[in-house]
């Protein structure tokens, strides 16, 4: 081992004798108690609400708005099947009024991996929707998903046509 040469340094070492203690952040005033995190397996203990009379036609700006909407929605993908939620029959309504959205959605299973995330991601999406002022996702589970709720194009993707 004395025949080779010894590795170049790659770092070096000063040795100080005293080193001035960097400048303290003044103290910060006490955070506001944060609200609880929402919890959208509520919706499961609620009893099915009781259909709602014939809604008002959507104006132009809905319409754009819904279809703007959906276009996020088929941009959040399932993460153990390779299909967007939209396609894969996930969401069961778009309801969109003067900026406000309603969504009404489930999962595969009640005991998906994404249960607690999904639906929190679905608000987070649709939220940044230019126009979109408000939105609320309610967690369904009846009637329960089947692979018959997806699109075609789901089912040619996952060689089931």
């Amino acid at each position: 081992m004395s025949d080779q040469e010894p590795a170049p340094r790659r770092f070096t070492v000063e040795l100080v004798d005293h080193v001035e203690s960097p400048p303290r952040q003044p103290p910060l005033a006490a955070p506001e108690p944060a609200s609880p995190p929402r919890d959208f397996l509520e919706g499961f203990l609620r009893a099915r609400p009781d259909p709602a009379p014939e809604a008002a036609p959507a104006s132009e700006g809905d319409a754009a708005l819904k279809d703007a909407v959906i276009a996020a929605l088929r941009e959040i993908y399932d993460p153990e099947i390779p299909v967007n939620i939209y396609d894969l029959g996930l969401v069961y309504g778009v309801e969109v009024a003067e900026g406000h959205v309603a969504i009404t959605m489930t999962l595969t299973t009640p005991h998906c991996p994404v249960a607690e995330s999904l639906p929190g991601e679905v608000e987070m999406r649709v939220l940044a929707v230019p126009g979109v002022a408000t939105c609320e996702v309610n967690l369904v589970w009846d009637p329960p998903w089947s692979p018959a709720a997806m699109s075609d194009e789901a089912k040619l993707e996952l060689g089931m046509l």
